[in-house]
């Protein structure tokens, strides 16, 4: 009996939750699924829509890429700021661009340039994180990447991944934090610009295996599935049929496959991107979103420049902006820029001053990000760094305001709850707004 008092004198249990696990129990429901089902109800929650974006590419400059020789210029600041390139014009007035984007310069018209980034990580985990999910790391919760949000929200198109690395999950933020594993992203598994022939993991069938094979193994697992669900309920189980169900789907689609073929396109095609790692890797993209994957994510290089960033950045920039101006103008081409999405940014900038190794080190309190096409202004620059680009001048942007925009213009109201372990409900960012000033109007 003291037992029983105890029990009903606890905050854990007072006789209206006694009476709810009861009524829950009768339900076949457990108590952990008592508590998500509650949490899910307290949530806030906006319904997801496609938005003008109906894809995103996601570039990312690993190591953190210098504003001053790229984006950003200064070229009247101090021989030791303004370090070792001259500035050139583009083809938007007042605009210029570090003269390693000479093919970038002629297309500047079809992007917006945010040159105020800024926040506090200078380690590159955190730096990582924070561009990959709108969040600063905590080591009490896992957070998940754009691409498992997106995949979330609005699941696969067109029997493809919703979410799609390339060539492989760029790190560990990439992938689904506290969200089922369902979510997770699909890797290409090899590199586009393989010499000996571009092949996707696991988009063919193994050896020995031929159709029929393949159809009898598909009925069989769906018949253990169907076991093991009636057995225990585990969102483990349900994650892992949504895996096996796409893909056998992938497996035995053609316009899948076809997706991920470059044989596809023609020399010239190839030659205009650049038969490089940036180029092959941007024309799959490209490929990518046109068949009717949601988010691809791209790495290209090693923007580590703590020495010698003059020679490190002539040889991998060139290539670079070739491919990229080469994705915007393609984009734009087929009539895709308009719902493409594409978002180019690295986890922080460089010091302001070159070092005594000719480099420049960790900077996140400014550094520049682009964005293109997706309902996005055409030929912007919004914000700007002091005169040595140490600190934003004007209009700073936060990580959070910068995730929120990306997720307005795929249809996703970024203030919406999901679910996190608890559970409890997360907003999908905490906190920021959207930048409206960097947004196109909708003509009359």
């Amino acid at each position: 009996m003291t037992g029983c008092n105890s029990f009903f004198q606890s905050g854990l249990a007072n006789r209206r939750e006694f009476f709810q696990v009861g009524a829950a129990g009768a339900l076949g429901l457990t108590l952990p699924e008592l508590l998500k089902t509650e949490a899910k109800g307290q949530a806030k929650f906006y319904e997801s829509k496609e938005g003008v974006a109906k894809s995103l590419i996601h570039i990312y400059l690993p190591g953190g890429m210098a504003h001053q020789e790229t984006w950003d210029p200064k070229p009247y600041a101090p021989s030791e700021y303004r370090g070792p390139y001259k500035p050139i014009n583009t083809n938007v007035d007042g605009l210029q661009f570090s003269e390693n984007f000479k093919h970038l310069a002629k297309v500047a018209d079809k992007m917006t340039v945010i040159r105020s980034m800024t926040h506090g990580e200078a380690a590159h985990e955190r730096g990582t994180h924070n561009m990959f999910t709108g969040y600063r790391p905590s080591p009490a919760i896992n957070f998940p990447s754009f691409g498992s949000v997106i995949s979330h929200e609005f699941g696969p198109r067109k029997n493809l991944p919703a979410y799609v690395c390339v060539p492989n999950v760029p790190n560990e933020y990439a992938g689904t934090g506290y969200l089922s594993s369902m979510y997770g992203p699909f890797s290409v598994g090899s590199d586009p610009a393989a010499d000996k022939g571009f092949k996707v993991r696991d988009l063919t069938l193994p050896g020995g295996v031929d159709a029929a094979r393949f159809e009898r193994r598909r009925t069989l697992l769906e018949a253990v599935d169907s076991h093991f669900r009636n057995v225990e309920k585990a969102d483990a189980i349900d994650a892992m049929d949504s895996f096996y169900q796409r893909a056998y789907g992938l497996i035995s689609s053609a316009e899948a496959r076809d997706a991920f073929d470059l044989t596809k396109e023609d020399d010239k095609m190839k030659n205009r991107y650049g038969k490089n790692t940036a180029g092959m890797r941007m024309l799959l993209a490209r490929r990518l979103v046109e068949s009717g994957v949601r988010l691809v994510t791209m790495t290209y290089g090693s923007w580590d420049h703590h020495d010698r960033i003059k020679d490190n950045i002539a040889r991998q920039v060139p290539s670079f902006d070739q491919a990229l101006a080469t994705l915007l103008s393609d984009l734009d081409d087929r009539g895709l820029l308009d719902s493409t999405l594409v978002m180019v940014s690295s986890e922080f900038g460089r010091t302001p001053k070159i070092n005594k190794t000719d480099g420049r080190d960790h900077w996140p309190r400014v550094f520049s990000t682009m964005l293109a096409g997706g309902g996005i202004k055409r030929g912007y620059v919004y914000g700007s760094s002091d005169s040595l680009a140490a600190e934003p001048d004007t209009n700073p942007v936060d990580v959070q305001s910068f995730a929120k925009t990306v997720y307005a213009q795929l249809g996703i109201n970024a203030d919406k709850e999901l679910i996190a372990p608890g559970p409890r409900p997360m907003e999908i960012v905490d906190g920021g707004s959207v930048i409206e000033d960097i947004v196109a109007k909708a003509s009359a």
